[in-house]
């Protein structure tokens, strides 16, 4: 699904008709509120009748405040629920795209563009509506002067041509620019997160100062974009400036020879100098050109991410079975490079399976494979005889469990980033005692409740609450490299609980520590993503070149 200007317009929905509507209303006042204090004029110069339009005058400007403070609400409103829809949009897409459908968009550029780029991108309903609502009142100033005298729609008529050329040539430099600024925030964005993700990395090497200099390394370039927005708002500002004047001294210069002339009368003449501010007012458009600029550059930023395909998920359900899997004929490429080529695995349900194989040999794409998140370029995968790609989210999901070498832990509390059903706190207990979670989360003073900022961590204990979390997958257990971080007595344990799994689930172990591949049924020796050999950990030992994978 990709996103355009008028997708974004569209879904402003009910609060559109309803800013065109006083945006009408209050240009339909400015409109006639010149000619009923000019009528006020005449019947004050008269003496008589004078009290009857300046009640008219009081009335419209009554209508003008209620008009002004219902579009405030209406446009504020619109904004809202908008940025709410692309946040959910781009958050959806974000999620469901998986790492292989963000994976050219850093972190924090993603962030910048659902926390800033979103909102921009909202105000372009109501932008546009208030673009169009102000062109209404220089346009009727140049029908109702006209109808007061032609002379004075000419010179008006003049005046407005220069100032819509000023308004152009706004419009035309300013969408690149708000573009650029907009990028060039979300790269800083994606430094900087890059930077607090790695700050010990940062700290302990002693490379503070060039990290600094790094993210700040483009505030030269987000200020050059600034400051030429500001230079090009500031001239077209001052041209605009300038201009109006002009317009309203030519209208009065007119209007003076007109009355002296007897062909008007002091109160059109007041009247018409009304008009010639209204048209003046036209300059006032850069604001709202720059904010269109702004919605156009924030539209386009999501747009990319809207146009992320969500992985797609079939609607078959898993028939019952041990979790066999079986990989035919796969190959995953990503940017012209093989990460893994013709893999064809049969592995038995309810196996335990070691992949084992040097740096960069594919096994982790083998388990993101696995486990589905991602998908082959060439290929399929199939568990209990059915291709992952056919199964229905929720089926799959609920028979694949996946833990990793540096697991995120969601949710609120310790309870939480076991299992997010508030209802399952039996199974939540029977996961953490199984990974040897329950040794260390009972330890601490709110046990299970502990809100996760608050529970110290060491890396194998935040191990073992992802070993917990994916405990409940009902058919295949993928483990990337998932008990790395643990002490050489837990992991045994662990890995003792993984063979002697009396659910027999599948379990696809990657790792480097050769007691893990020992205690395996089976290894899968991978190497530049080619299975170089599947059989029982003893039968391949005394090959030295496998013997080099564990060092």
């Amino acid at each position: 699904m990709s996103l355009a200007f008028g997708d974004v317009v569209r879904h402003s929905g009910k609060w559109l008709p309803v800013i065109a509507l006083t945006s009408l209303g209050g240009s339909c006042v400015a409109l006639a509120l010149p000619s009923v204090l000019g009528r006020s004029v005449d019947a004050i110069v008269a003496g008589h009748g004078y009290d009857r339009w300046l009640s008219v005058a009081a009335v419209l400007v009554a209508t003008g405040i209620i008009c002004s403070l219902v579009d405030v609400f209406a446009g504020t409103a619109s904004v809202a629920g908008t940025t709410a829809w692309l946040r959910h949009g781009l958050v959806q897409r974000v999620v469901r795209g998986g790492p292989e459908g963000t994976r050219d968009h850093e972190t924090g550029d993603l962030v910048s563009r659902v926390s800033g780029n979103a909102v921009d991108a909202a105000q372009a309903g109501p932008a546009l509506v208030s673009a169009f609502a102000a062109i209404l009142p220089p346009a009727g100033s140049l029908v109702l002067l006209a109808f007061i005298d032609p002379w004075l729609a000419a010179a008006f008529f003049g005046g407005v041509l220069l100032v819509i050329g000023v308004l152009l040539v706004f419009a035309r430099r300013t969408a690149q620019i708000s573009l650029d600024y907009s990028e060039t925030q979300g790269r800083l964005a994606g430094r900087l997160t890059e930077a607090l993700t790695g700050i010990r990395t940062i700290l302990a090497a002693g490379t503070t100062a060039r990290e600094e200099h790094r993210v700040l390394s483009l505030l030269p370039e987000l200020h050059k974009h600034g400051l030429l927005t500001w230079k090009i708002l500031a001239r077209s500002g001052a041209q605009a400036a300038i201009v109006g004047p002009l317009v309203l001294v030519a209208v009065l210069a007119v209007g003076g020879f007109q009355l002296v002339e007897g062909r008007i009368t002091a109160g059109e003449l007041f009247a018409a100098g009304q008009y010639a501010v209204l048209g003046a007012g036209l300059g006032s458009l850069t604001g709202v050109i720059g904010e269109i600029a702004r919605a156009k550059a924030g539209v386009r930023r999501a747009s990319e991410i809207f146009a992320v395909d969500s992985m797609p998920h079939g609607t078959l359900p898993l028939p019952s079975g041990p979790g066999h899997l079986r990989f035919e004929a796969v190959t995953v490429v990503a940017n012209d490079t093989t990460l893994l080529y013709d893999v064809n695995l049969d592995l038995p349900g309810g196996a335990t399976v070691a992949v084992v194989g040097p740096s960069g040999a594919g096994k982790s794409v083998l388990a993101a494979v696995a486990a589905r998140l991602r998908d082959p370029s060439y290929g399929q995968v199939l568990l209990d005889g059915v291709p992952l790609q056919a199964v229905h989210r929720r089926s799959l999901r609920t028979a694949v469990g996946c833990a990793f070498e540096r697991p995120t832990l969601v949710g609120t509390t310790i309870g939480d980033a076991i299992s997010p059903n508030p209802l399952s706190t039996v199974r939540t207990l029977a996961a953490a005692r199984a990974t040897h979670a329950h040794d260390f989360v009972s330890r601490l003073p709110r046990g299970y409740r502990t809100p996760l900022p608050e529970a110290p961590m060491s890396g194998g204990e935040r191990q073992r609450l992802g070993l917990a979390r994916a405990w409940s997958a009902s058919r295949l257990l993928v483990l990337d490299d998932a008990t790395s971080s643990l002490d050489t007595a837990t992991e045994m344990q662990i890995s003792r609980t993984l063979t002697e799994d009396k659910h027999r689930r599948t379990r696809l172990i990657v790792t480097h520590r050769p007691a893990t591949a020992a205690r395996a049924d089976l290894v899968v020796w991978l190497d530049h993503g080619v299975v170089r050999a599947t059989a029982r950990h003893r039968d391949l030992w005394h090959l030295p070149e496998y013997r080099e994978v564990f060092g």
